[in-house]
């Protein structure tokens, strides 16, 4: 059985870590590059670097960023945030990225994925998608979850696989930041339809959060941010509760 991941998030703004709640209200949570390096020590399987304001700026995500955290840690990491070609994909695996995450540029031009796909490898390319319940169903949005795009989560999601996506990163945005757990229910669905992996986003609050995601939701990796950025829930004191939770997790 693959073991479960576990991925601290580092969303970035004007060169500082931020986190609000269903992406709203951010406030200051430290030096993503210090963060990088501390997670990586605690145990860290993989990293996340969004940089969440490039696409409404339109511009690339920031080089010289990821090149510093890629110096400090010895584990892979992804990188997300107006990234729109195969070039930016380039030179982010250039200066240390291991994968990249695309959201808004995959709507915008899906062959996008595609291409990304042929170039590096699905393995290289995380497909974000970030929803909201309207009604009875589950709609994507894009630009840092400021923009509804009518699209139904799961068919899109499934189109992402089709197209070359070697992952989904699924974040609720009614869950982000609540600490009330994950969508478990929605990332079931999620993983009954797509054969690549899952990584869970939004709601982590609490070790059985993460339990439920990995044993009722299925997900193959979690993701949080605010309850390692300050402190509620070391990483060490998490993999030792799933390991004893019979949950299969990396050393």
């Amino acid at each position: 059985m693959l073991t479960k991941r576990i991925i601290p998030c580092l969303d970035v703004k004007n060169g500082r870590t931020v986190k609000g709640v269903n992406f709203l209200n951010l406030i200051d949570a430290g030096d993503p590059v210090e963060l990088a390096e501390k997670y990586a020590k605690e145990g860290a399987d993989e990293l996340v670097f969004l940089d969440i304001s490039a696409t409404n700026e339109e511009r690339a995500t920031t080089l010289d960023l990821v090149k510093k955290v890629g110096e400090k840690i010895n584990i892979p990491y992804a990188v997300g945030g107006g990234i729109s070609s195969v070039d930016q994909v380039y030179k982010l695996l250039q200066h240390g990225a291991e994968k990249v995450s695309i959201n808004s540029s995959a709507v915008r031009d899906p062959n996008l994925v595609s291409r990304i796909s042929a170039a590096f490898g699905a393995q290289c390319l995380i497909v974000a998608v970030d929803a909201r319940m309207e009604g009875d169903q589950w709609v994507l949005y894009t630009h840092g979850g400021s923009k509804s795009t009518g699209l139904e989560l799961f068919s899109w999601a499934e189109k992402m696989e089709e197209l070359g996506a070697g992952e989904i990163l699924f974040t609720s945005m009614d869950h982000d930041g609540t600490k009330a757990g994950f969508a478990v229910d929605a990332l079931r669905e999620m993983n009954k339809r797509l054969s690549i992996p899952v990584i869970a986003s939004g709601g982590a609050g609490s070790k059985t959060h993460f339990k439920d995601v990995f044993e009722q939701g299925n997900a193959d990796a979690a993701l949080a941010a605010s309850i390692f950025h300050f402190g509620e829930i070391p990483i060490p004191d998490l993999k030792s509760y799933l390991k004893n939770e019979n949950i299969p997790i990396r050393a």
